[in-house]
């Protein structure tokens, strides 16, 4: 018999390892090890509060069926507005976002999904409703402008995005996109139109995912695109749409709202001797409820005030047979509200006589003539005063304590003593407080980076040298090439930024008389009574808050209660509106109506933080002109940009340009908003165009989006600094002893801002010791050898108040 030849015998890959050993007693170092500073999960879970382990496992039970009854209570009360044959419609924003997108085509897609045959009017909305849902559907469909999409998104429960499956998003669609998502919205959906056109159909869900992943670029939440062309994708929104509880818009339910339907113009504005008349709005209160007492925002026009609030509701379409006997008694008026003696006037200024109350009180500014110095913090030094200068060091003996050495009334150190080390034959003092940033203060400076001169030039300039003026020809000659040299260098590295030249033949305290000196910008005290010479003519008559938190809770509180309940169809009287702003009114654009809490159209001192987008290719200066739009109001600003940091004395240093990518803080007198409201800037791209820019068709409304923000407490004590540098070059370096020329031109300059501290590029700190000659010269003493590759500068700074800013 043959043998049996065995085939080939793979190893068994279900063979278990074996198990690795483990310890019982593993030692601390090993368990440390294996952590790695780790926590276990099972501690994770046991991290509870005291009142929570304390608790019994029914109380918890307890405690969370009451948040999820107090969140279905919630949820209740937002969709009892919609709820009912009279509730309030659900307001939804078709935009197109291609050229060939259509908005009005888009709704009459979704009735025609419902087979619902309703024609949708050319202009204004369109009012659906659904007998299958009982919920009514109010359609906003606008067209391709950024301040109309603007203005519809922020009055829409729902937003519907209308794209296109032959043409990508251009530049307006990028631009409105950004622009809705910056402002707040609340609950969106995406369409695409013409899917059908899309040859050959396999390429169709191609198209769906490449749309779907730009939409989730600007809304991660979105998970699908619909089509329009698909009946079910059509019932799908529609019932997302009528089921669907909006998340709402925080900065716009803290305030009353309504969509305006219908607007009346009295009869009485077409005389022609009147200017002013009253107009009737119609729509449904939302938000909080409507008080007569309380102004009222309306689109672009302003502020006014209320006559009246009416009740004006839908003529009910089921009739019963015992109507037909009922005489109609529909034409008669039901006031719901009207204003008593506290309702709010349209002054935005206080009275002149409430402002003046308190400046007597004010310390008066000494007069330019009198003084014989600068401004250094709160104090105005003279020529011959020293004290601003730190205390020069006593020598005494070697180990002698702070307090003995207040015994010595004299130098007592022997000539081992370590202080005569640190000084030199000129008797100069080590200055400790030094550092990198010497042009913000001390306080900003450290010295544990100080650098030394890398070339040091030996001298033989002995101090008691006499000083010859160089000849006018030479000294211009060489003023010039040294200030070329300075610019090519202030290109390339931007070292000062806020450096400035000063002409030879003008005089520096006649120049910058409205300057001073900080010994830190940051902690210094400002003295306020040396700019209310240079105050706007209402700066005290401006709004002035000393407690923003309570104040704000106090009008948000106030919202809470009372008015005419949201969910009610009503008409507004509105008192004194322009007869001018009719022929500018259009049914096609939406207009809103927005109640003011307590106090927001009093003008104060508005900061927001300001945000450059980062793909900007250009900064932005400082006091250029701006289009602002916070919440429901748009103006025309020019604001001062400063530091956002908080500082201990409220003052901030002025920013002349802010480059992209960086967040700063905007201010200008505007009306007050209460709360954290975001903020579009927008600046126009065409010159000299009109500011009637929200119902252009052009794919360039003229104005690009450059920033973003949100709004800030107003203050009224908060102080700007404008910052300039006086910039002089080391002409003759003697070890700590420096001969400066180029930073003054006169002897009276140098004894003027002798008081100022001085600072180098690398770090060093000194000041003025005394004048040389009649032409700006002048030694100094630093407290280390300079570099003379180095420039010395000072710092002074001004006060620069805010702009008004004009509605647009």
């Amino acid at each position: 018999m043959a043998p049996i030849l065995e085939g080939h015998h793979h190893r068994s890959t279900t063979k278990a390892p074996q198990k690795p050993f483990k310890s019982k007693h593993a030692s601390k170092g090993f368990i440390k090890e294996l952590s790695k500073g780790k926590v276990e999960a099972g501690e994770k879970r046991n991290r509870k509060s005291l009142h929570h382990q304390m608790m019994s496992k029914i109380d918890r039970r307890h405690q969370a069926r009451q948040r999820q009854q107090l969140k279905h209570q919630e949820n209740q009360k937002c969709k009892s507005v919609f709820s009912g044959q009279n509730g309030a419609p659900r307001n939804v924003a078709v935009v197109p976002l291609s050229r060939d997108g259509d908005a009005r085509a888009a709704v009459q897609r979704l009735n025609e999904g419902l087979s619902l045959e309703l024609e949708v009017p050319s202009g204004g909305l369109a009012r659906v409703r659904l007998d299958r849902f009982k919920q009514t559907i109010q359609y906003i469909p606008v067209r391709r402008g950024l301040f109309e999409v603007l203005d519809a998104c922020r009055v829409a429960d729902f937003v519907v995005f209308v794209l296109s499956s032959t043409q990508e998003v251009d530049g307006l669609g990028d631009s409105m996109l950004r622009t809705v998502e910056s402002q707040g919205v609340s609950n969106v959906f995406a369409m695409v139109q013409n899917l059908d056109l899309v040859e050959p159909p396999k390429r169709r869900s191609q198209v769906l995912a490449s749309l779907r992943s730009y939409i989730t670029h600007f809304f991660p939440e979105q998970e699908k695109v619909h089509s329009l062309d698909s009946n079910q994708d059509c019932i799908n929104v529609i019932r997302s749409l009528c089921s669907t509880t909006p998340k709402g818009v925080r900065w716009r339910e803290d305030r009353s709202w309504m969509l305006i339907e219908d607007v009346q113009w009295s009869n009485a504005e077409c005389k022609p001797s009147k200017s002013h008349g009253e107009v009737i709005v119609t729509g449904v209160i939302r938000g909080k409820g409507l008080k007569a007492n309380r102004l009222v925002q309306i689109g672009d026009w302003g502020n006014f005030q209320i006559e009246k609030i009416t009740a004006a509701p839908l003529p009910d379409s089921r009739k019963r047979k015992s109507d037909a006997m009922v005489v109609d008694d529909s034409t008669t008026e039901v006031v719901l509200e009207r204003p008593d003696e506290l309702q709010d006037d349209l002054r935005e200024l206080a009275p002149d006589n409430i402002s003046m109350d308190d400046l007597d009180d004010l310390p008066v500014s000494e007069a330019l003539t009198e003084r014989r110095g600068v401004l250094l913090d709160d104090h105005h030094y003279f020529s011959d005063d020293e004290s601003h200068l730190p205390e020069a060091p006593k020598r005494v003996p070697k180990g002698t304590s702070a307090y003995q050495a207040a015994w010595f009334l004299g130098d007592m150190s022997d000539s081992g003593s370590e202080v005569e080390d640190e000084l030199d034959v000129d008797g100069d003092f080590p200055m400790d407080a030094v550092a990198t940033l010497p042009q913000d203060g001390f306080e900003g400076l450290d010295t544990a980076t100080r650098k030394e001169p890398t070339e040091v030039t030996p001298s033989e300039y002995p101090q008691s040298e006499a000083f010859l003026d160089p000849s006018p020809n030479e000294e211009a000659e060489e003023l010039a090439a040294y200030r070329s040299r300075r610019k090519d260098e202030a290109e390339e590295d931007r070292e000062f930024p806020d450096e400035v030249e000063l002409h030879p033949n003008v005089l520096a305290r006649e120049r910058l008389a409205r300057y001073r000196g900080l010994k830190s910008l940051r902690s210094s005290k400002w003295e306020i009574s040396e700019d209310k010479a240079y105050e706007p003519e209402e700066w005290n008559r401006l709004l002035q808050i000393s407690d923003y938190k309570g104040a704000k809770s106090q009008a948000l509180r106030e919202a809470l209660v009372g008015g005419v309940q949201p969910g009610t169809r009503v008409q507004v009287h509105i008192l004194n509106v322009p007869v001018a702003l009719r022929s500018s009114f259009s049914a096609a654009v939406p207009l809103a109506l927005f109640s003011l809490l307590k106090h927001e159209h009093k003008q104060t001192v508005m900061n927001f933080s300001f945000t450059l987008k980062s793909d900007r290719s250009h900064p932005i200066r400082s006091k250029e002109e701006l289009i602002m739009q916070c919440g429901p109001r748009r103006y025309i600003v020019h604001p001062l940009f400063s530091h956002a940091a908080k500082t201990p004395n409220n003052v901030h240093k002025f920013d002349r340009y802010v480059h992209p990518g960086r967040t700063v803080m905007a201010t200008f007198i505007a009306p007050l908003t209460w709360g954290s409201v975001p903020t579009l800037f927008f600046k126009r791209t065409i010159p000299n165009l009109g500011e009637d820019l929200s119902v252009t068709t052009s794919p360039d409304s003229g104005l690009e989006l450059i920033a973003t923000g949100t709004s800030q407490a107003p203050d009224h004590s908060r102080i700007i600094a404008k910052r300039v540098i006086l910039t002089g070059h080391p002409y003759k370096i003697h070890k700590k002893l420096v001969t400066v020329r180029y930073m003054f031109f006169n002897s009276e300059d140098v004894n003027w801002f002798k008081a100022l501290q001085l600072w180098t590029r690398r770090g060093r700190s000194g000041y003025i010791k005394e004048s040389l000659g009649t032409h700006g010269y002048f030694k100094a003493t630093f407290d280390g050898k300079i570099n003379p590759q180095d420039a010395v500068g000072v710092s002074l700074y001004k006060r620069v108040f805010p702009r008004k800013a004009r509605a647009w």
